[in-house]
């Protein structure tokens, strides 16, 4: 595998580096740093002019073909755009759901009518996506939801509930996986519709979370309605087309995460040398051993990402990227308790959280959310070892 960068990608380097240093000033410099898990909340308005503004000079959507709006970039310059962008300290993007997940799918199993209607938006960060997979009664597995939908006429009706969808509050859109075949079971008769947010049938209910924000919701549908045509893929192909979706969070995003990860290793590093935590044995031993696995991370995500994997391998993949960065992530906030000692365990008026208290809290889900540690490993063990399924409960 050659990981090295051809002469052309280090002019693209540069070109990128200026551009950000050049645009990220004025109004949008007081941007850096903000949004991301935990802090989607902050300066959210202004990020999504910044987006905007991305957009209108290409930034969005680049690795897309460029007959779809995006620029045809490179896996290399990709992966380069999205490093600079987090060496940047760039604000948390508001479009990933759609740039990223729902985009791609399209690309590769929409409708050409579907491709017209929505891509030319999700470029231009004019419509926002949430994802309908998780409920209450499934969690992470997905064949097992109970979310209905039936076809009446020239109309989806949708009846159900879905749970931790992120910025569901915010979002135009939802990509939905239900059930449009009537006693069906597991992964067979299931669909993938796009549903419109703001109607009638809809109920968004945001929960709180420990650090006292909301990224996440419940999604109640109550006779929401989409067109027929908003289905992706055949009627009952929505398993295939969900787990493409799935395939595609092995992106090249993934790598620029990882920047951010060192960004906050290497400032706890420097808050273990100001207040004597880095000369504990022990503590120094942790410190060591995050820096070492973040680099056998990224040298994963390169691996992955140089291989093309086909399409029953991608969410093996995925499982495997996942399980090496959440559970990587959730110790580096146990670590950021440790190092900061007696002073990390109280907040100031009205729990006003420090970065590392809500680097701590919001850690507890990266090993739940986008598919729970447990389902991860049940995937790798059954589609890659070949070992026994597990036993499961009838669906609904």
């Amino acid at each position: 595998m050659d990981l090295s960068y051809s002469s052309e990608d280090e002019a693209f380097r540069v070109e990128v580096r200026s551009w950000l240093e050049e645009h990220l000033v004025g109004e949008f410099a007081e941007l850096r740093g903000k949004g991301g898990p935990g802090r989607e909340h902050e300066a959210y308005d202004e990020r999504v002019a910044w987006d905007r503004h991305l957009a209108r000079h290409g930034w969005t959507c680049i690795g897309w073909p460029q007959e779809y709006g995006g620029r045809g970039l490179s896996l290399f310059q990709q992966v380069i755009f999205h490093e600079e962008y987090a060496r940047a300290n760039a604000p948390a993007r508001v479009n990933h759901l759609g740039e990223e997940l729902l985009g791609p799918t399209l690309i590769a199993l929409g409708t050409d009518e579907q491709k017209q209607r929505f891509l030319p938006r999700i470029v231009a960060v004019e419509e926002l996506w949430c994802q309908g997979y998780s409920e209450p009664g499934a969690g992470s597995d997905l064949a097992n939801v109970a979310t209905r939908a039936r076809l009446d006429g020239d109309t989806w009706v949708i009846d159900g509930q879905k749970v931790w969808t992120s910025l569901a509050h915010l979002s135009d859109w939802c990509f939905v996986v239900a059930r449009t075949e009537p006693g069906s079971k597991r992964h067979h008769g299931l669909s993938y519709l796009l549903v419109p947010m703001d109607q009638e049938g809809v109920e968004v209910r945001p929960i709180i979370q420990t650090t006292g924000t909301s990224e996440f919701n419940e999604v109640f549908f109550n006779g929401a309605t989409t067109d027929a045509a908003n289905v992706v893929g055949d009627e009952g192909d929505g398993w295939k087309v969900a787990m493409a979706t799935l395939g595609f969070e092995r992106g090249v995003s993934t790598l620029g995460q990882q920047v951010g990860f060192q960004r906050e290793l290497d400032a706890l590093l420097e808050v273990a040398r100001d207040n004597g935590a880095y000369d504990d044995p022990v503590i120094r031993d942790r410190l060591a051993k995050a820096q070492v696995e973040l680099e056998v991370i990224r040298l994963n995500a390169l691996r992955t990402l140089s291989t093309s994997p086909g399409e029953d391998q991608a969410p093996q993949q995925a499982s495997i990227a996942k399980l090496l960065w959440a559970g990587w992530h959730r110790a580096l906030g146990d670590l950021a308790m440790q190092v900061r000692g007696a002073a990390s365990l109280t907040t100031g008026p009205d729990y006003d959280l420090d970065e590392w208290q809500r680097l701590y809290l919001f850690t507890r889900a990266d090993t739940i959310y986008g598919g729970s540690d447990e389902v991860q490993r049940n995937v790798l063990a059954e589609r890659v070892l070949g070992l026994p399924r597990e036993q499961r409960s009838e669906a609904r």
